[in-house]
């Protein structure tokens, strides 16, 4: 990727104009350009792709044009860090493996780390550190405190929930906020608790899918990030409606981390901005 330029902050009058005008001024070449006005929550937000690396006066530059409280980032050519949270199902965290192992995703996982040891070999396979942090006998806040530490020591960019069934408390949330991705199927809150494709069987579905979002104290409620579905019928059984949802949570999953390497996702209130 080209260096990125990402800016978020208050609509005013002549934003493009002051962010391409400044990029001129230093002479640097945009590639690509993508912005959006929230114009109910009166919010500007804007990608752009340079050619070249600005120097170091161009944020301080850019930061005195834009309105008070403006959140400007350059992004260079490094891969995204991410630890990925995992408890026994494989598909997500070998779907993600799998990837970055074809340099599919521009992202490196640092670490993998798990309640459970099931996955283990997984992780391995791919030369990606594992670490279980069992929760037996501990509090909820006192394995998030366990766990929040030993990301803090990977110092990551994104945290990705890739099938962690563990409920996050609100400490854990706060700590990494707006850094975490969750992966779920799309039935909730319709079928909730245990076997939900089961649920969804039983209710004669004919779509099932997947929701990824960034995580808040709202259980499964954060800031929606993609979706897709797929399509079934009666003839498809429970077990072939898991199976199918398996995929479809997998690919959904690898698609918002790689939109969050690409520096393509901004949260807006409890609603996201996605460039394409």
């Amino acid at each position: 990727m080209n260096t990125i330029l990402t800016t978020q902050c208050a609509d005013d009058v002549g934003l493009i104009a002051k962010i391409t005008g400044l990029c001129h001024e230093h002479n640097l070449n945009i590639t690509r350009n993508n912005e959006f006005v929230d114009k109910d929550a009166k919010r500007f937000f804007m990608r752009t792709e340079l050619s070249d690396q600005p120097n170091s006066e161009f944020l301080t530059q850019l930061e005195g044009l834009l309105p008070t409280g403006a959140k400007v980032t350059l992004h260079n050519n490094e891969k995204t860090k991410v630890v990925l949270l995992a408890t026994k199902e494989a598909h997500c965290l070998g779907g993600v493996l799998l990837k970055q192992f074809e340099q599919a995703l521009n992202i490196e996982v640092l670490a993998v780390i798990a309640n459970y040891p099931d996955l283990a070999p997984l992780a391995k396979g791919f030369n990606v550190p594992f670490h279980v942090v069992s929760h037996e006998g501990l509090s909820r806040v006192e394995h998030d405190k366990q766990v929040g530490d030993l990301i803090a020591s990977y110092n990551p960019d994104v945290i990705g929930l890739a099938k962690y069934m563990r409920i996050l408390s609100p400490e854990f949330v706060g700590r990494f906020d707006g850094k975490i991705i969750n992966i779920h199927h799309s039935f909730l809150p319709a079928f909730i608790g245990a076997k939900p494709y089961h649920q969804a069987f039983e209710r004669g579905v004919k779509i099932i899918g997947a929701t990824a979002h960034f995580v808040n104290n709202e259980l499964d409620e954060g800031p929606i990030i993609m979706q897709d579905v797929t399509h079934v019928n009666h003839a498809n059984t429970a077990e072939m409606m898991a199976k199918m949802g398996k995929d479809v949570e997998k690919t959904v999953f690898c698609k918002a981390l790689q939109l969050a390497s690409e520096h393509k996702l901004f949260i807006n209130g409890n609603k996201t901005v996605v460039f394409s």
